[in-house]
């Protein structure tokens, strides 16, 4: 029994036949894949120039995309009628036939749109100015450093940069300044004759290519009281005030810093740091001389980086008053280690993946899937 049992078991192996292979079948179901393929692509760019024209229409509305999104998935059914309408044989046409040709609308759709809405067949940005005033309060005798960051999604070029700067009487006075790589610099001069606190007001105005305009406004000021000291007081004449090694003397800076200190007899440079309203020190630093009639000069230097940019640009308050102190003859003073400040550094933001991005890593899997389909259409 087991004898017949393998010996007809091998004859129904042996009558086994593969299926014939239609090639007619095949080749028409192929031209009907290519077809719909085409028509699907065709159909999405139609309907993305169409969303193109209501994207310009929708300026300003809060929800063009929303609204330009429902356009092109509501279009998606008409696909179908333009199938039946050339005669299209959908007959095993099947899920996946389905999922690729509304994939490739959709995708063309939306890829073609985005082409469409950025520069160079659309441009509606604005330029991008930000504007750091180093320092927005200086000293007299000092200068004013205006820095600006403009960039444009198209290009911003120096001659279409306007800058007027005005004086305390609300005089336009000529300003030259530079523009390089997206960074507008301007150097402002203290004027021989100022005497007092005096306010100067600036504008630029930026204009891309395409006409767009951009107008940032700030000003800066002149004052004796930049950097002033709090305590002790009577200092302003030698030998001034008798200090001991833990003698406070605090300096009031108007304006934010990144960086306070001053020199003993124009020595070594000492570092202050920031109490909750003054900056403190005391002359028991190293740089401090006992027994000693001393002049101090203080500084403040201003350090600033725009986000994602390397390039550093600072400027510096030279306090426009010396002081003078009597040092007694303690032990203690000079002997300690001045405080050391952390400076700033270039600030660096991750980008946040753009809606652009989100679509072609989703058109690659797309395309990744339709490959496969079709690869597996093939092997059967």
């Amino acid at each position: 029994m087991a004898k017949k049992r393998k010996e007809k078991t091998e004859e129904e192996e042996f009558d086994f036949k593969l299926p014939k292979f239609d090639e007619e079948k095949f080749l028409k179901r192929e031209r009907r894949n290519i077809k719909t393929l085409f028509l699907s692509f065709l159909f999405g760019f139609v309907i993305a120039l169409l969303s193109f024209g209501f994207w310009s229409l929708l300026s300003g509305s809060a929800f063009r995309w929303e609204l330009i999104l429902l356009l092109g998935v509501f279009n998606s059914p008409w696909l179908k009628y333009l199938f039946l309408k050339l005669d299209v044989d959908l007959t095993d046409f099947g899920r996946k036939g389905w999922f690729v040709s509304y994939a490739t609308y959709f995708f063309t759709w939306l890829i073609v749109l985005i082409i469409f809405v950025n520069p160079p067949f659309y441009d509606e940005e604005n330029p991008r100015v930000d504007i750091v005033v180093l320092p927005d309060m200086q000293e007299l005798g000092g200068t004013v450093c205006i820095v600006a960051q403009i960039i444009d999604n198209v290009e911003v070029k120096k001659q279409d940069i306007s800058f007027t700067l005005l004086d305390p009487d609300g005089k336009q006075i000529a300003a030259d300044f530079t523009f390089d790589d997206n960074i507008f610099r301007y150097t402002h001069e203290s004027p021989d004759n100022l005497t007092g606190d005096t306010t100067y007001a600036f504008k630029i105005t930026a204009k891309d290519v395409n006409g767009h305009i951009t107008e940032e406004e700030g000003f800066f000021r002149y004052s004796n009281d930049a950097i002033k000291l709090a305590e002790p007081i009577g200092t302003a004449i030698a030998p001034g005030p008798t200090v001991t090694y833990s003698t406070d003397i605090k300096f009031d800076v108007v304006s934010d810093v990144s960086r306070f200190y001053y020199t003993v007899d124009d020595g070594d440079e000492i570092n202050i740091t920031k109490g909750d309203d003054f900056y403190v020190t005391a002359p028991k630093y190293e740089g401090w001389v006992k027994n000693k009639n001393v002049t101090v000069k203080s500084y403040a230097e201003v350090i600033y980086y725009f986000t994602n940019c390397p390039l550093q640009f600072n400027n510096t308050i030279v306090d426009y008053e010396s002081y003078y102190f009597n040092v007694s003859d303690a032990i203690e003073i000079g002997g300690e280690k001045p405080p050391e400040i952390s400076l700033p550094g270039p600030r660096y933001v991750g980008a946040t993946p753009g809606f652009e991005v989100i679509v072609f890593i989703l058109s690659l899997i797309i395309v990744a899937l339709i490959f496969k389909f079709r690869k597996k259409d093939k092997k059967i």
